[in-house]
């Protein structure tokens, strides 16, 4: 018997619901895996017949084959359930039929209705309670229904409101196909639980998404157990910062454990908030032998590996804490452990002879910067919302600042990737591009171009703002190639404060010109929501004018840090369909303009960086900006992102932040500053929690996002005095306070 094995992983691009979709998906995903295996594979071994195992990222399934939807959108997912079944009668033949294999080559393919906790794997009902399960084939039999036994219920995620998780550890039962299954497989009962597959030659395991970040993930009892294949069928969504997590855990598991780990995730944004990153891979003994690519336009993308399952057991008899026992009266932990029903299958990875076959060596993995993350992930999940949307592109309000500018570059951003794209062959996505433009024969070769006929930019002054401004924008638009309209929106305000004194007799002025803060702030309202409605206006018919067809998406610019504080206007050009940058902090969007300026050699972004921040809505002072965002907010953007992590991430509310911030700030501010700090956030924080209500979906990109009623559940009225909790930061003030003076008086 040989020792050697092929093994695959692969990430997809499915969408919710695009049941036919996704079985095309998981189609071409099959036959490129057959392809791209036996064109590595020495001719003297091709004619033997490869055996694969196949970790598929599924269920978006959803996420690969169904197409059920995620979970954290439930009232979509029961009314298409009916869908499920028989698209599943329509995956057993094509992937284990053996008049329909793909390529015409056998394997062993562990695939969804399952995938992940967000994903909405299609659910198997036993004794008539829905489990979220993983099913593996074989030559048109079903081997294994897995449950998933850990589920995810926080942050986005609500998979117990549909899923139940399996709790009988290391045991199965019987489960009755239905007779639609039962007439494809001819199978009446197949095993359903927690078990693993014992093969000719190794034992395979299975994990589903959240069970690898559980303090004690499946995997490790599997691997005392002899398991030496762990397959995962995720869908981790992009985070800033997040890969180096899941990577760790990977290699970690099998640094500890020894074994090969196949990683499948989703990829793509099947119609929400969030972006899946694929980042597929496939580790051995801590160390990874292949790495998928974490943003990508392909929607489908396979990774192999061949390996030697000699170095698996090398590795595990080197381990003496899982072989030999601490004391001599203790059993090994080997020994220790349960064992796992196995199911037992009349199939080998290997082949007999395989002395010839060369292996694959280990590679380092390569990791994008938070700002590289930035220009990849957002600018991918844009293009996914536009092609599925059928618009033909995107209208940006630009105001010549960094956070509308940053927007505008990852439009940007998107069409570079979409140009090489197709450069490399992608058809795909030149479909799509086509359909987009309305143009059959186009073929885009230079991101400038293709930017002009996608984004539409518009420059909406009004008698507040200044030349700078309007220069930065229309430079910056002018690099890009974006079409570019500047218009002035005073006749409209004025038209819409003329009604209002016509009606009341009263006419509100400027601070600056001796009016209350109440006129003021109206005054400022009236212009941002007029440009609201002028966008919208502007993105229905903008391409009728020209005598082109179609509609474009309007984009929203305001930033994580903005929103969490509700520094923004209700429904003001902040207002949008999709917000690309909404999940993402001032600090970071600096650093990612910046590396536009170097990767795509954008000059006119160095003013804009060197601009301060300000929403230009009240007078000039003799032609110049007088109003900035921190003067205005009461605290500098760096100090929001700290604010931001501590309310949602570390969970503190107003005395608790205050006690960490004493010593994060302890060389910086006083105790009674750290206080007032707080307490302006929280104020601020909670008189505005309302505006949570109507931020534009966003893209999720960080940790501590505001985005209401899905990610953040919290109350939008809060009592903004905060008696008890400011009390008692008051009172720790005065203790500190009166506690300092004591040891001036001693030293003294």
């Amino acid at each position: 018997m040989g020792r050697k094995v092929t093994v695959a992983t692969c990430a997809l691009n499915q969408w919710a619901l695009d049941f036919e979709g996704n079985l095309q998906r998981i189609l071409k995903m099959a036959t490129a895996v057959g392809i791209i295996i036996t064109s590595r594979t020495p001719s003297c071994i091709r004619s033997r017949s490869w055996r694969p195992f196949w970790s598929l990222r599924s269920l978006r399934i959803s996420s690969a084959t169904w197409g059920c939807p995620p979970p954290r959108v439930p009232d979509a997912f029961r009314p298409e359930l009916l869908h499920c079944r028989p698209e599943l009668d329509s995956a057993i033949p094509a992937w284990c039929c053996p008049s329909r294999r793909p390529a015409e080559y056998p394997g062993l393919w562990s695939t969804g209705p399952s995938a992940a906790e967000e994903e909405g794997s299609r659910p198997v009902m036993h004794r008539n309670v829905r489990y979220n399960c993983r099913v593996i084939f074989l030559n048109r039999k079903i081997l294994l229904i897995r449950p998933k036994m850990a589920l995810a219920n926080e942050g986005n995620y609500r998979e117990l409101r549909w899923f139940t998780p399996w709790s009988r550890s290391r045991q199965t039962e019987e489960y009755f196909l239905p007779r639609m299954l039962q007439d494809l497989t001819k199978q009446e009962t197949v095993p359903f639980g927690d078990a693993v597959l014992s093969t000719w030659d190794t034992c395979i395991g299975s994990e589903v998404c959240e069970e690898l970040w559980t303090p004690h993930s499946p995997h490790v009892d599997m691997g005392l157990d002899g398991v030496e294949i762990f397959t995962n069928a995720s869908g981790s969504h992009h985070v800033l910062r997040k890969a180096h997590a899941r990577v760790d855990l990977v290699t970690m598991a099998t640094t500890k454990n020894g074994g090969i780990y196949l990683l499948a995730n989703q990829k793509g944004c099947d119609g929400d908030r969030l972006y899946y990153d694929g980042c597929a891979l496939i580790a051995m003994n801590g160390s990874i032998f292949a790495q998928g690519s974490q943003f990508s336009l392909d929607d489908v993308e396979v990774l192999t590996a061949t390996l030697d399952l000699e170095d698996i057991r090398s590795y595990r008899a080197e381990i003496s804490s899982r072989n030999l026992a601490a004391l001599r009266e203790c059993p090994s932990q080997a020994s220790r452990v349960s064992p796992y029903p196995r199911v037992k299958v009349d199939f080998a990875l290997s082949c007999h002879e395989d002395l010839l076959e060369p292996v694959s060596e280990p590679i380092e993995w390569k990791y994008h910067s938070p700002a590289e993350e930035i220009s990849l992930g957002p600018a991918c999940w844009l293009w996914d919302f536009l092609r599925r949307s059928r618009q033909a592109g995107f209208f940006l309000p630009l105001s010549g600042g960094v956070d509308s500018a940053a927007t505008a570059c990852l439009v940007y951003s998107m069409c570079h990737q979409v140009c090489e794209a197709v450069k490399r062959g992608n058809l795909e996505v030149l479909a799509d591009v086509r359909t987009i433009v309305n143009q059959p024969s186009y073929t885009p070769q230079d991101p400038r171009e293709l930017c002009g006929r996608v984004l539409t930019t518009c420059y909406m002054a009004s008698e507040n703002s200044s030349q700078e401004t309007c220069d930065r924008a229309r430079e910056l638009a002018q690099q890009i190639g974006s079409h570019h309209i500047g218009l002035h929106i005073d006749p409209v305000v004025k038209a819409l404060v003329g009604l209002f004194s016509l009606v009341t007799g009263a006419s509100p002025r400027f601070a600056v010109h001796g009016g209350s803060d109440r006129e003021n702030l109206a005054l400022q309202n009236v212009q941002a929501r007029v440009r609201m409605v002028i966008a919208y206006l502007f993105a229905q018919l903008s391409l009728w004018s020209r005598g082109a067809p179609g509609g474009l998406l309007v984009l929203g610019s305001a930033n994580v840090d903005e929103s969490l504080l509700g520094y923004l206007t209700k429904y003001d050009c902040s207002s949008a369909d999709i917000n690309p940058i909404g999940g993402i902090s001032k600090t970071d969007l600096r650093a990612f303009v910046q590396l536009c300026v170097e990767r795509f050699q954008l000059p006119a972004l160095q003013s804009i960086l060197a601009a301060p921040a300000t929403a230009e809505l009240e007078p000039l002072a003799h032609g110049r900006v007088s109003q900035t965002d921190e003067e205005d907010m009461g605290m500098t953007y760096a100090e929001l992102s700290v604010y931001g992590r501590l309310r949602k991430v570390a969970k503190t509310g107003p005395y608790s932040m205050f006690c960490k911030l004493l010593d994060m700030w302890r060389d910086t501010c006083s105790p009674r500053q750290v206080a007032d700090k707080v307490k302006c956030f929280f104020s601020k924080y909670s008189m505005n929690r309302h505006k949570m209500t109507t931020l534009t979906p966003a893209y999720h990109a960080e940790s501590y996002s505001p985005d209401d009623n899905r990610f953040d559940l919290r109350p939008f009225l809060y009592n903004t005095r905060w008696p008890w909790q400011f009390r008692c930061i008051e009172n720790q003030v005065l203790q500190l306070e009166g506690r300092q003076r004591q040891e001036l008086d001693g030293v003294d």
